[in-house]
C-alpha cells in the first residue's frame, strides 16, 4: 500500500471531472434552449446552420422587398386608373364636339374642358410618386443612347502663309508641312467635344501633328505611318480625331495623295444608353431580381397633346388619338398588374423556402429538450457517485496507519 500516490482517488477524481463537465454543458443547453452554443459544440453543424440563417433571413427580405414593390405597382396604377377616367371623358368630348349640332362657340367649350383634362394626364405622370421616386414620367426605364450630332467650328487655312480653299467646311492639306488651324485667336473654343474627320485619298500614308496655341489647336500634315485617330483635351476642350478612306474621285476629292479635315461641333455629344429600371430583389442570392420599366405616361407619349376638337374633321381624328391612348395605359396597367402577380407568387415562394429551411436549421441548432433532460439526470446521477467514490478513495491511506501502531 502506498501514501504518496491515491490511484483510486486520482482515477475517480477524473471521472467526476468528466461528468461534472457534461452537467455543466447540458445545463447551458438547457437554458439557453440551443444545441450550439460555440463552434466546439458541433463545428459542421455551425457552419451549415449558418448558411441556412443567412438564407434565411435574406428571404424573408426579399419578401419584404416584394412587398414594398407591390406597393409601388399599386400605387402607379392607381394613378394610371385616373389617367383612364381622364381619357374615357376626353373621348366622350370628343365625340360630342364630332356632331354638327354644335356651334363653333360650342367646341371652343368643349375644348377648355378637353384642355384640362390633358394638363390633369400630365400632373399625374409628373407628381406621381413613391418614396421620392416619380413613377409615371419617363424615369423608370432604358433611357436610349444619343448619337452626337455634328456642327460648326471655324477652321482657319491661312497660318503659315498658306491660302486653302474652304468649300462647306472641308479644307484640303496636301503637301508635307501643310497645316490648318482649329479656331483662331478671335474665336475660343467652348467647352465641349469636337469631332475632327480626316479622309485618306488613294491610302497614302499620312498623319497629323497637333500643337496647342492661347485659343486652339494648329494641324499639321506630317506624313506619319500611324493612322490619325486620337484624342486630344486642352482647356476643357476634346478634339476627337478618326480617319477614313476614300478613292480620289470620292466627290469633293481635293485631288491624289491629298487629306481634308471636317470640324463637328461641341453641341451634342454621344451620350450611352441608361438602364434607369427599377430592380426587385425578390430572391436570398445574387441576381435574384425582377426588372421593372414604366413608360412615360404624359399627355405627348400618349399622343393627344395638342388634341383639337375645334372642328368636326378634327374631332373625328381626336376620337381615334384618345383611343389610341387608352390602348397604351390599358397595356400599361396590363403590365404592371402582371408584374404584381408574379411579385405575390415570389413573396409564397420565399416564404414557404423560409419556413422549410428554418424547420432544418432548428433541427441542427435547436436542443431537443427531452433527450437533454435525459442526458443531464444520468449525467448528474454519475458525477454525484463519482463525488462519493472520490470521498471513498480518499479514506484508504488512512488504513495504513493501523500498520503503523
Amino acid at each position: 500500500m502506498r501514501i504518496n500516490h491515491n490511484i483510486p482517488a486520482l482515477n475517480s477524481y477524473e471521472k467526476y471531472s468528466s461528468k461534472s463537465n457534461s452537467v455543466t454543458k447540458s445545463l447551458e443547453k438547457l437554458s439557453s434552449g440551443s444545441a450550439i452554443n460555440r463552434a466546439s459544440d458541433n463545428a459542421a453543424g455551425l457552419a451549415i446552420s449558418e448558411k441556412m440563417r443567412g438564407q434565411i433571413r435574406g428571404l424573408d427580405q426579399a419578401s419584404s422587398n416584394a412587398t414594398d414593390t407591390i406597393s409601388l405597382i399599386q400605387t402607379a396604377e392607381g394613378a394610371l386608373n385616373e389617367t383612364h377616367s381622364a381619357l374615357q371623358r376626353i373621348r366622350e368630348l370628343s365625340v360630342q364636339a364630332a356632331n354638327d349640332t354644335n356651334t363653333a362657340s360650342d367646341r371652343i367649350q368643349i375644348q377648355k374642358e378637353v384642355d384640362q383634362l390633358i394638363s390633369s394626364i400630365d400632373d399625374t405622370a409628373n407628381n406621381t410618386e413613391f418614396n421620392t421616386k416619380k413613377l409615371l414620367n419617363g424615369s423608370l426605364g432604358i433611357i436610349p443612347a444619343k448619337p452626337a450630332t455634328p456642327g460648326t467650328a471655324k477652321l482657319d487655312a491661312n497660318t503659315g502663309g498658306l491660302n486653302k480653299t474652304v468649300e462647306d467646311g472641308w479644307i484640303a492639306l496636301g503637301d508635307y508641312g501643310d497645316k490648318i488651324r482649329i479656331n483662331p485667336d478671335e474665336q475660343i473654343l467652348k467647352s465641349g467635344t469636337y469631332h475632327l474627320n480626316v479622309e485618306y485619298r488613294d491610302h497614302l500614308p499620312i498623319g497629323l501633328d497637333i500643337s496647342e496655341y492661347p485659343s486652339g489647336l494648329i494641324v499639321t500634315n506630317s506624313h506619319f505611318e500611324t493612322p490619325p485617330v486620337l484624342s486630344y483635351t486642352f482647356n476643357g476642350v476634346t478634339i476627337d480625331i478618326s480617319g477614313s478612306y476614300f478613292p480620289s474621285n470620292a466627290p469633293g476629292s481635293a485631288g491624289t495623295g491629298t487629306f481634308v479635315l471636317y470640324a463637328g461641333d461641341n453641341g451634342s455629344p454621344a451620350t450611352p444608353e441608361i438602364d434607369n429600371s427599377l430592380y426587385t430583389q425578390i430572391g436570398a442570392n445574387t441576381n435574384q431580381n425582377l426588372k421593372l420599366d414604366i413608360n412615360n405616361m404624359n399627355a405627348n407619349s400618349l399622343g393627344i397633346d395638342p388634341l383639337d376638337i375645334t372642328t368636326q374633321s378634327n374631332a373625328n381624328t381626336a376620337i381615334s388619338a384618345v383611343d389610341s391612348a387608352i390602348t397604351l395605359v390599358s397595356s400599361e396597367r396590363g403590365k404592371l398588374g402582371a408584374v404584381q402577380n408574379r411579385l405575390e407568387h415570389a413573396i409564397a415562394n420565399n416564404n414557404i423556402s423560409s419556413e422549410n429551411l428554418s424547420s432544418s436549421e432548428s433541427r441542427i441548432r435547436d436542443v431537443d429538450m427531452a433527450a437533454e433532460m435525459m442526458k443531464f439526470t444520468k449525467e448528474k446521477i454519475i458525477s454525484q457517485a463519482a463525488q462519493s467514490m472520490l470521498a471513498q478513495a480518499n479514506q484508504q491511506p488512512e488504513n495504513i496507519l493501523q500498520l503503523l501502531q
